[in-house]
């Protein structure tokens, strides 16, 4: 017996419940798995060890420091993936490949090497970090270099999200806008961004749950400060390192949390996406 896939070919059923057999088997021992472990052992020693995990004040140290580099570097990289989407998609300029080439560097580049580039330029033997000192301004093991990383690590999410969905739509419904007297801003509100929302929110998502549990380059400029420079993710080592383990899983779980939410959301701004395309699929044609 075999099953017709969607481009038409007949293939045997024993191959399809194969495939879906070896995905279902991967999905569950390397990523339910040990999501699962994680609220496990985070509750093993029952509620009040994990909220005593909680009222820890280096805890809330590591929670409110993750909370501020994200408020920082999100909305950051939205406005930077906003013009970088813009002007790629609606513009033809000299250079736009190499652009596109340079927005993708994060994605190549390991998270603990962009950190050590960052020692490079800001710590006190790099290129401007004597003089920043000279001025007071501290940027590696502190606050403002934790700052700078997650933003290079991030900033791909929201451009490479909406750079696709924007020259699918094309100028046509700017341009009718502009032709009838509208201004540049009120085009960009009133046409763009509806049509751009939903690819916009999900790239946002994911910016925000990346910027939330980075931990390579953030581990290198922070210098995993407990109470200081230790952001969610570092806590969890800086706990599991101390034999602490029932607090370190306790963290972990709120990170594990920020992530099936991301998971949740991420899946239904996907079908609005998808809903969005077709559409305009169906206006093109």
């Amino acid at each position: 017996m075999s099953v017709e896939n969607k481009h038409g070919i007949q293939d045997p059923l024993w191959v399809q419940w194969t495939l879906i057999t070896i995905t279902i088997g991967f999905v569950a021992i390397f990523l339910a798995l040990p999501v699962a472990i994680i609220f496990a052992e985070a509750l093993k020693d029952g509620l009040k060890t994990y909220a005593i995990a909680l009222k820890d004040p280096a805890a809330w140290s590591a929670i409110h420091l993750t909370l501020l580099v994200t408020a920082i570097s999100v909305p950051v990289n939205t406005v930077f993936g906003l013009a970088a989407s813009w002007a790629i998609a609606k513009f033809e300029f000299k250079g736009k490949s190499l652009l596109l080439t340079l927005i993708d560097i994060p994605f190549a580049v390991s998270p603990v090497i962009s950190g050590f580039i960052y020692v490079l330029l800001f710590g006190l033997q790099g290129w401007f970090g004597q003089t920043l000192s000279d001025w007071g301004f501290k940027v590696i093991f502190a606050v403002p270099g934790i700052v700078l990383v997650t933003i290079f690590v991030t900033f791909p999410f929201v451009a490479r999200e909406l750079i696709p969905l924007m020259q699918e739509q094309g100028n046509d419904e700017e341009q009718a806008a502009i032709s009838l007297g509208a201004k540049g801003w009120q085009t960009f509100f009133y046409v763009t961004l509806p049509n751009i929302r939903w690819g916009l929110l999900y790239g946002v998502i994911l910016c925000n749950a990346r910027a939330m549990g980075e931990f390579g380059a953030v581990s290198v400029v922070s210098g995993s400060i407990r109470g200081k420079t230790a952001t969610l993710p570092l806590h969890v080592e800086v706990l599991y390192n101390g034999f602490n383990v029932p607090a370190a899983f306790a963290m972990a779980s709120l990170l594990a949390l920020v992530g099936l939410l991301t998971l949740a959301l991420k899946t239904y701004l996907e079908w609005k996406v998808k809903q969005q395309r077709r559409e305009l699929a169906l206006v093109n044609e």
